[in-house]
């Protein structure tokens, strides 16, 4: 009797896509994939970016545990950058879990599986350096989009991350594969197709010594019948002419770019690593606004980081009011071990942190009600993602929206509308994050 394996995945859409080609090697080799409740063996594929994240993990772990101990469900599997960051204490403090796989060792999937079904403790991290990169996936995130990993790992060693040493070094995928992949998920009927890694802007310099994420860009627009091509995860200093024309010229490549800036100060830049001041961030954004007519720009700051005063904290607030972020998203700084700014001095108090979270999201609060509101009135081209019987609508996507961290658009319709399928809107009210309207 085949095994039926269920998934659970956390974090971010990187780490989904190592959940989908673990999924592959599964569904290859005969396991039947299904939901945690009626399955013999759970993979948990976990974040631990920041200390939230890992509680989430944790928490998740310890809820599929109860599987275990009251239910049919055989093992435990721990995969994802948890699995990496604590490789000893995952199983010595939660002895439910029976497998353990780093990041280096996602292809390793089977074997794992296949150990714990016998009753087995199994425990792997591989060199997560020379990990391959892609491999054949089960895509699950339905018919109207899905993600292309074009790169693994990250070089800009900012101050407060332990992306480096859970993911490795900057790695990059071949051009070829990577349009290959992207033809096999468009021929799947999906229409969008979302860039991500660590670094997007990074694309092509380890492997053709120069940034080449416009290059790319071209040929998935060119060699695949995709309508909608996004990028996320862009580094201000890296966005170069050839992108910015991408923008300008290609009409497969929406008009949106997630920009992440984590501060203008250029004191806390320095502090943070990061490979620009705030002149070049406002000089990008600036160019951007003023070559790519109608872009929408996300970004995401960091509050609370060590040593940053008032005067450095209201810098950034008056920045977010000036550069008027279509979507924006802040961070209380999370004090992770193993980075540099551990052990920096002058750490911020948590409770100064989340008055300081507060105030620059409601900052943006009224910023984004202004913008909603004034899409009232107008028809918007919008993809549809399916049906909420909750609220008896249809729910999608504009171009302006990256999908699960921006907005929604509800919609009313007298006819069915199929997942995948584009429409066009006309916008009736502005809610939080999300608009509202009916069917043209």
């Amino acid at each position: 009797m085949a095994i039926k394996v269920g998934f659970v995945s956390l974090g971010c859409p990187k780490n989904q896509l190592d959940l989908e080609v673990m999924l592959g090697h599964l569904v290859s080799e005969g396991y039947i994939i299904t939901d945690a409740e009626d399955a013999d063996i759970v993979v948990i594929n976990t974040c631990a970016f920041i200390q939230d994240a890992k509680q989430e993990s944790i928490d998740n772990i310890l809820d599929i545990a109860w599987l275990k101990e009251n239910g049919k469900l055989k093992g435990i599997v721990v995969t994802g950058c948890m699995a990496e960051k604590y490789r000893e204490e995952v199983m010595e403090e939660m002895p439910e879990v029976d497998a353990l796989l780093g990041t280096g060792s996602v292809h390793s999937i089977v074997e794992a599986v296949r150990a714990v079904a016998k009753g087995e403790k199994f425990k792997e991290f591989k060199d997560k350096n020379t990990v391959e990169l892609g491999g054949d996936r089960i895509v699950t995130t339905g018919d109207s989009m899905a993600y292309l990993k074009i790169s693994e790992g990250c070089d800009n060693c900012c101050t407060y991350c332990a992306i480096p040493k859970l993911r490795g070094r900057f790695r990059s995928r071949p051009i070829d594969d990577l349009v290959k992949e992207a033809q096999e998920i468009v021929s799947l009927g999906v229409k969008e197709l979302v860039i991500v890694g660590q670094d997007t802007t990074s694309y092509g310099i380890d492997l053709y010594g120069e940034y080449c994420l416009h290059k790319l860009i071209r040929r998935l627009s060119e060699e695949t019948d995709v309508t909608w091509i996004r990028v996320l995860y862009c580094y201000p200093e890296k966005v170069t002419e050839e992108l910015i024309c991408e923008f300008e010229t290609n009409k497969k490549l929406v008009k949106y770019i997630d920009l992440p800036i984590q501060h203008i100060s250029d004191k806390i830049l320095k502090k943070m690593n990061r490979h620009g001041d705030g002149e070049l961030i406002r000089n990008v954004i600036k160019t951007l606004r003023k070559r790519v007519k109608g872009i929408s720009i996300r970004s995401t700051a960091i509050v609370g980081f060590p040593g940053e005063s008032e005067i450095e904290f209201d810098e950034l607030c008056e920045f977010v009011k000036e550069a008027k972020f279509e979507h924006f998203g802040a961070f209380t700084y999370s004090r992770e071990e193993n980075t540099p700014a551990y052990d920096f001095e002058d750490q911020i108090d948590e409770e100064i942190k989340e008055e300081r979270y507060e105030a620059i999201m409601k900052t943006q609060l009224s910023i984004t009600d202004r913008q909603l509101k004034s899409k009232i009135g107008k028809e918007v081209q919008v993809l549809c993602e399916g049906y909420d019987p909750v609220s008896e609508t249809y729910y999608g996507r504009t171009a302006d929206n990256a999908p699960e961290i921006d907005g929604n658009v509800f919609f009313l319709s007298k006819i069915k509308i199929p997942e995948g399928t584009f429409v066009r809107v006309r916008i009736k009210d502005a809610l939080e994050y999300d608009l509202t309207g009916e069917i043209v």
